[in-house]
C-alpha cells in the first residue's frame, strides 16, 4: 500500500530505504555474494539515474514532429521541468541540491551558447523551438543537470564517502581551468591532456568508499570519473542518433560520436563533482588530509 505524508507520495522513498538499509547477509560468500552485490549495484545505479532515465525515455518517445502542436524541444522542456518539480516536491532532492542543479543549468547553457555560435559551430540544434535562446533550446541545460542529479542521488543510495580528497581550493582551480579550456581551446590550443595529467596527480590517492549491499567497497576516484564519462558518451551517441542535436560530421548521415569526446565528458564529470562537493551534507562525508 502506498504511503502519503504531507500530501506527498512516498512509495519511492520506501524503496530507497530498503536499498540503503539492506539486511546484512554474512552467510553470502563467493559467486553468490558477487551476484547479489552486482544486482543491487545495478538497481541502485538505475535509481540514481532516475532523472536522466526519465528524460532520455522522453527523448525516445517524443516524435520529432512534436506533440499537441508543440515542437519537440519545447515538449522536452516541459517534461524536464515536470520531472524536476516532482523530484523536489517528493523530497527526492532537497532545496540546496536544487540550487546546485540550477548551477549546472547555467554552466551548461553558457557552454551550449558558445559551442553552437556561428564562430564556433561545434554542434547544432537543427529543429525549431519557441524555447530557443541564442540558438540553444532551454531543455539542453537539463542534460548537464542530469549528471549532477545522478551524483547527488548516488551519494545517498551508496552511502558514498571520499578519502584523501585534495584541498578544495586546488580542486576548484582545476575545475575552473577545465571549464575555461572548453572555450579557450578554439583560440589558444587544447590543453585538456595537460589538465588531465594535473587531475591525475591531484586525485591519485583519492578513493571512493561505497556500499552496494552490506559491505563497503572501494574504487579509485579517477576510475569513477572515467566510467561516468563513458556512460555519458554512450548517452550522447543515443541522443545524436535520435537527432536531438548534430555534430558537423553527422549532418549528412549519423555516425558514432568521436571517442575523444569521452575525455571531454570525463573532465566535465570532475568539474560537476567539485560543484556537488560544495553541498554541506556531502562535504561532511569527504576527508581532506591536513
Amino acid at each position: 500500500m502506498t504511503t502519503v505524508v504531507d500530501g506527498r507520495n512516498t512509495w519511492l522513498q520506501g524503496i530507497d530505504q530498503r536499498l540503503i538499509q539492506a539486511t546484512p547477509a554474512p552467510h553470502l560468500t563467493g559467486p553468490k555474494r558477487f551476484a547479489v552485490e552486482f544486482l543491487l549495484f545495478g538497481i541502485k545505479e538505475a535509481r540514481a539515474c532516475l532523472f536522466a532515465g526519465l528524460f532520455f525515455v522522453s527523448i525516445f518517445l517524443v516524435p520529432r514532429s512534436g506533440l499537441f502542436g508543440l515542437p519537440r524541444y519545447d515538449v522536452l522542456l516541459v517534461i524536464a521541468l515536470a520531472i524536476q518539480v516532482w523530484m523536489v516536491w517528493t523530497k527526492l532532492e532537497t532545496t540546496d541540491e536544487l540550487k546546485a542543479i540550477c548551477l549546472f543549468h547555467v554552466v551548461g547553457f553558457v557552454l551550449e551558447v558558445f559551442k553552437t555560435s556561428g564562430s564556433v559551430p561545434s554542434w547544432s540544434y537543427q529543429d525549431f523551438a519557441y524555447s530557443k535562446v541564442l540558438g540553444v533550446p532551454l531543455f539542453s541545460g537539463f542534460m548537464y543537470a542530469a549528471v549532477g542529479s545522478y551524483i547527488i542521488q548516488a551519494w545517498r543510495l551508496f552511502d558514498l564517502r571520499i578519502r584523501h580528497h585534495p584541498p578544495y581550493w586546488m580542486a576548484t582551480l582545476v575545475a575552473l581551468a577545465i571549464y575555461l579550456n572548453f572555450f579557450t581551446h578554439h583560440y589558444i590550443g587544447d590543453y585538456r591532456w595537460y589538465l588531465a595529467a594535473l587531475a591525475i596527480g591531484l586525485y591519485a590517492r583519492t578513493t571512493v568508499i561505497f556500499r552496494p549491499f552490506d559491505r563497503d567497497r572501494k574504487m579509485p576516484m579517477l576510475l569513477a570519473f572515467i566510467l561516468i564519462g563513458f556512460f555519458i558518451w554512450v548517452a550522447e551517441n543515443i541522443s545524436t542518433f535520435f537527432a536531438i542535436w548534430h555534430y558537423p560530421n553527422q549532418l549528412g548521415a549519423w555516425s558514432t560520436v568521436h571517442l575523444g569526446k569521452w575525455s571531454s565528458w570525463t573532465l566535465l564529470v570532475m568539474m560537476t563533482f567539485t560543484i556537488v562537493a560544495s553541498l554541506k551534507h556531502i562535504r561532511a562525508t569527504i576527508h581532506v588530509p591536513t
